[in-house]
């Protein structure tokens, strides 16, 4: 889908041309915005779509707070910081990438919820009241660096980067989020068990003989990688990692095994459609954050009555 009206056999001749199967490659034009533009658009929105629902499921596990995801915990605003920090910059001299600058922001804004949280009570509404306090701390300083670098077109070019889109993905952006998602989903699988025993509470899984403080310490670095990653790629992309895990749940799934797998499945349709509306429903390409948002904030309304932070507290 998209402004060049293309027939569904031209699609697939293209990419069997590609794949060496005996098919006949359409004109040059129509094979690049193919191949070079929108298969590389379709399989990255899958990869983050797949990649932010699972963290949304782990990051609610750990913390044991049905409304955490990477958004609402600060940690795509603190990934945005280290991005944009790099890119505008150039800290470190083009030595430290945007990767690396998005993951220790990432990190720092996570750490600090958790610094902030302390041994306190860890009820829904202080977490999520903690990790909007921290992501409006990291959206002032982003917005600072970009104000501070002085250039209007590269700032409206990275505010619009920020709302999330997938018009820069390429192949080579999309191997790194692919492996980066495939390797995170591996680790998140195998803990899918001490994930179940989380779930029913800091006191139980101890007594299960869980390790909270270190298996929080191993997923907490593997989520920040991977939304470092999806950050740097296409930027920060809200309501994702929220609305999915509880999606899957509707459907029936509980144990983190079957959890993991539906959510990645899900979110990878949902943002490979969220994207289609952004960039066909208007005659303007829109970011695919905006469409998100437009869907997650009645969601999460929903998901907010069901889970009374009252009842949560």
């Amino acid at each position: 889908m998209g402004s060049a009206d293309l027939a569904p056999q031209t699609v697939l001749a293209s990419i069997a041309g590609h794949l060496g199967l005996p098919a006949q490659l359409p004109p040059p034009l129509i094979d690049s915005v193919i191949w070079d533009l929108r298969l590389p658009r379709v399989l990255m929105a899958a990869a983050v779509g797949a990649a932010l629902a699972m963290c949304g499921c782990v990051l609610q596990a750990i913390t044991g707070n049905p409304l955490a995801d990477p958004y609402l915990l600060g940690v795509s605003s603190g990934a945005s910081t280290g991005a944009v920090l790099v890119f505008v910059l150039g800290v470190g001299g083009g030595a430290i990438s945007m990767s690396a600058g998005a993951f220790a922001g990432a990190l720092l804004s996570l750490s600090l919820v958790f610094v902030l949280l302390g041994r306190g009570s860890t009820s829904s509404t202080r977490i999520v009241l903690i990790g909007v306090v921290v992501g409006q701390l990291f959206a002032a300083l982003t917005s600072l660096i970009v104000t501070a670098a002085g250039d209007a077109d590269a700032a409206r070019g990275i505010l619009y980067w920020l709302l999330g889109s997938m018009s820069t993905a390429r192949w080579d952006s999309l191997g790194v989020v692919a492996t980066v998602t495939a390797v995170a989903g591996v680790v998140f699988w195998m803990g899918s068990l001490t994930l179940d025993g989380l779930a029913f509470g800091s006191e139980s899984a101890s007594g299960l003989g869980i390790d909270i403080e270190r298996v929080r310490r191993q997923m907490v670095l593997v989520t920040a990688l991977v939304v470092a990653s999806v950050v740097a790629a296409v930027g920060a992309i809200g309501f994702v990692g929220l609305i999915v895990p509880h999606a899957a749940r509707m459907l029936g799934l509980s144990a983190h095994r079957g959890l993991l797998v539906g959510s990645a499945g899900i979110g990878a349709v949902f943002l490979i459609w969220a994207d289609a509306i952004a960039r066909s429903a208007l005659a303007t390409e829109i970011p695919v954050g905006v469409v998100t948002a437009l869907i997650g904030v009645p969601a999460f309304l929903l998901i907010m009555r069901r889970h009374d932070p009252r009842e949560a507290g």
